[in-house]
């Protein structure tokens, strides 16, 4: 059986190939239950009528866990372990293989076909996981790099501990949605003259709005409260990925971060794509990450060398003039670190991870602009314009912009691996 080939339409060049298989939540005009579905092409199956229909009839090893796919979020699924979601994967890839071994339970079933593939412009994705906690990270060494030279200088850039821990900080979950949300300009504390003699603050809309760039781990494996997870089992912990944008407000943060670090600034609004990219689908993409030149303490020594993903990431812009701009094009290897070694860095006091939580990677930067990962980087804190289309302009984001990231694996444009978008318009702020 090959998996390369479908005898199913899927478009050339479309994220969803036969390779990929990523899973989500969905929902439809006629069934508004949000369920469990996995996007294929320009479709999505939905795998609750599918199970319904006696779809994972020749899988034995799901048939005792079907309501999974009758659930609101992926949590179910993916407490089932990796074992699990690598066969249903490779189960869903067989039944949609051009020499599928199970024509009948769906190729030559167009009754089925009918009912459970629906087109992705008739459903409403919905956020895939129930988040308990979020943290994010700031494992983008060069993005590290350039916030630090803006605030510290070169040669002060980068903190004593940076190379020595994954750095992160907890943020919050309850503000995380999904692509297509709205994003709602935050007030706060800001300061006018930061160089005033006295430092008194302003209670305005923020005007220092940012993206930034990031990729999304949820996890899938809890571990026991005073157990750390150790390092070369924290894969076993990765459920798949997200891209993520991290919004934030720049000049709230720079008031407020002293001395205990973002608040205010962080939570008013994370976005994730729609589709988690599963681990399994991600393992023939891994590389080399940026090369740590520092000892790391053995607890976070990983025994693969290829520990990140080539991942093709791109932000795009448009403004409320129509314009379409493509701001950033950046390669997801450059990270300093893995999420398995976040997770071990993160569980080592013996924090329990659960099901369902959510890592940030933080900023993902190159060596040049056009590999910034946001405006704070490309503007140079503000002091440089970033040219778009049409003439126009941007510092940090106004409101009518529409940031859409987008990220993909392989060359094959067949056999692509790839996360769809992540998309959030700005909105103004509320007047208060």
């Amino acid at each position: 059986m090959s998996t390369s080939r479908s005898w199913f339409c899927i478009p050339r060049g479309s994220h969803f190939s036969l390779a990929n298989i990523p899973f989500g939540v969905i929902s439809t005009a006629t069934s508004q239950t949000p369920r469990v579905a996995v996007a294929i092409g320009d479709h999505a199956l939905d795998l609750e009528l599918f199970a319904a229909n006696n779809g994972f009839a020749a899988l034995s090893t799901i048939q005792p866990h079907q309501a999974v796919f009758s659930q609101p979020s992926l949590n179910a699924f993916a407490a089932l372990g990796r074992p699990i979601h690598s066969v249903v994967r490779t189960y869903i890839q067989s039944v949609f293989a051009e020499d599928t071994p199970y024509p009948d339970v769906l190729k030559n079933n167009s009754t089925l076909q009918k009912q459970a593939l629906l087109p992705l412009k008739d459903v409403t994705t919905h956020l895939p996981m129930k988040i308990g906690d979020y943290t994010d990270f700031f494992a983008g060494m060069r993005h590290a790099f350039n916030a630090g030279c803006l605030f510290r200088g070169p040669e002060n850039a980068l903190q004593p501990n940076y190379k020595h821990i994954p750095v992160g900080y907890h943020g919050r979950a309850s503000s995380v949605v999904v692509s297509g949300t709205p994003i709602r300009r935050p007030n706060g504390q800001i300061l006018l003259d930061p160089k005033a003699e006295k430092n008194i603050p302003t209670f305005t809309a923020c005007r220092k709005l940012d993206i930034e760039l990031e990729l999304g781990a949820f996890v899938c494996k809890a571990n026991k409260h005073g157990e750390p997870l150790p390092i070369n089992e924290a894969h076993n912990s990765l459920f798949g990925l997200v891209l993520l944008n991290d919004w934030s407000a720049r000049d709230i943060q720079a008031w407020e971060y002293v001395p205990l670090g973002p608040f205010n600034a962080k939570n008013f609004g994370t976005t994730i794509s729609a589709w988690v990219v599963l681990a399994d689908a991600l393992e023939p993409f891994k590389t080399k990450g940026i090369e740590n030149d520092t000892e790391i303490l053995p607890y976070l020594r990983e025994k693969e060398e290829k520990n990140v993903y080539d991942i093709r990431l791109q932000v795009d812009i448009k403004t409320n003039a129509g314009n379409s701009s493509t701001v950033a094009k950046v390669n997801g290897r450059h990270l300093l670190w893995s999420f398995p070694q976040m997770m071990a860095h993160h569980t080592i006091t013996g924090c329990p991870l659960q099901t369902g939580d959510l890592l940030g990677s933080g900023t993902i930067s190159g060596d040049t602009s056009a590999e910034f990962g946001s405006f704070l980087e490309q503007s140079e804190g503000g002091k440089t314009a970033v040219k778009l289309s049409g003439g126009e302009e941007r510092k940090f984001l106004e409101d009518g912009d529409e940031i859409t990231i987008t990220g993909v694996c392989g060359g094959d444009d067949s056999a692509l691996v790839g996360f769809g978008e992540c998309v959030g318009r700005i909105e103004p702020a509320l007047q208060l």
